[in-house]
């Protein structure tokens, strides 16, 4: 009873998970990040203003942020949904320090991914108080994807199958490897979205017409600064944005590399065939997806498929990690 309530929390946690990186995209994406200019509430209440009344109050409190309902019913639906998320997170905690001899899994996990989650609702309130500073929302993104990969995981390590799969340790580092590649990429990919370079050049492969255009890497990846702004104070350079998408490209291409020649050793492997497919063919898919972002001048569809084609990636290659690793804990009935 004990293992099965838990192998619901994790798959519901792991699920919530990637819900609420997609909707986070989808709010970021629509400019709806500021949809309520204070947190935990919108407009000093626990749901959006729509009365005359709760309006013409929430004006007067925050005279210099106008009642957009429809944005700020985006950012408190995610919020919601990240709450239910932390509730999750929460009982998965104390179920395993309760249980830990039950359900034989190390509790320090759980406690790990609650810190995890602690900080990610600190980011998301200094996103708000600190007006999208990249770095912040970069973080975030971050810290979403890791929430995502923990629970999947967790999910994993109680539903999945695990025979013994025989690799040789150097294809073994390059599975473990993988997440740092991926999470390395993401977190460009958040870099780009959040400093609004991803349509500082347009044209493909080239940018600006050429193989390597002009160029400021020094503000581009200066993480302490204003949105918008140079490490000096200054306005952002097209150059500075332009270093910034050409590295997410360079980091696109470095992940297709090394993600593609992973996944042709994995096929070779009875045991991870489908899941080299299925790695092999999101990704490709990604790259697709991000081209049709550039060329089609980033419509708001195909930005959100684009983060949800990340976070499946992260959900892949954190199951291809659990099936080389041997199953540690005693399943209770």
């Amino acid at each position: 009873m004990a293992y099965q309530l838990l192998k619901r929390l994790s798959l519901i946690g792991a699920v919530l998970a990637l819900c609420v990186v997609v909707l986070g995209a989808y709010v970021r994406l629509s400019d709806a990040g500021l949809g309520c200019p204070d947190w935990p509430g919108c407009f000093g209440t626990l749901t959006v203003p729509e009365s005359e009344s709760a309006i013409q109050q929430a004006q007067i409190a925050f005279p210099d942020k106008p009642v957009e309902t429809g944005k700020a019913w985006k950012e408190m639906a995610h919020r919601y949904l990240a709450g239910a998320l932390g509730f999750v997170v929460l009982a998965i905690f104390v179920f395993t320090w309760k249980e830990r001899r039950i359900v034989k899994m190390s509790p320090h996990l759980t406690t790990g991914l609650l810190g995890l989650i602690i900080f990610q609702a600190l980011l998301g309130m200094w996103t708000v108080t600190l007006l999208l500073k990249p770095v912040i929302v970069s973080a975030h993104l971050i810290g979403g994807m890791t929430t995502l990969g923990i629970l999947t995981w967790i999910a994993h390590r109680c539903y999945g199958q695990f025979n013994v799969i025989s690799i040789s340790p150097s294809l073994k580092l390059a599975i473990r490897l993988a997440v740092l590649v991926l999470l390395g990429q993401i977190f460009l990919g958040g870099w780009t979205s959040t400093n609004y370079a991803a349509l500082a050049c347009t044209d493909f492969p080239t940018c600006h017409g050429v193989w390597m255009p002009d160029m400021n890497f020094k503000d581009a990846f200066h993480l302490v600064r204003e949105l918008g702004q140079s490490a000096d104070g200054g306005q952002l350079t097209l150059a500075s944005l332009t270093a910034i998408q050409w590295t997410h490209r360079i980091g696109a291409l470095i992940v297709f590399l090394y993600v593609g020649a992973l996944g042709l050793k994995l096929i070779k492997i009875p045991e991870m065939k489908i899941l080299s497919i299925l790695l092999v063919t999101v990704m490709l898919t990604q790259i697709v997806v991000g081209i049709g972002n550039l060329v089609m001048h980033l419509p708001l569809l195909l930005a959100v498929a684009h983060n949800l084609g990340a976070a499946l990636l992260v959900v892949i290659i954190v199951v291809i990690n659990s099936k080389i690793t041997p199953k540690t804990y005693r399943q209770s009935k």
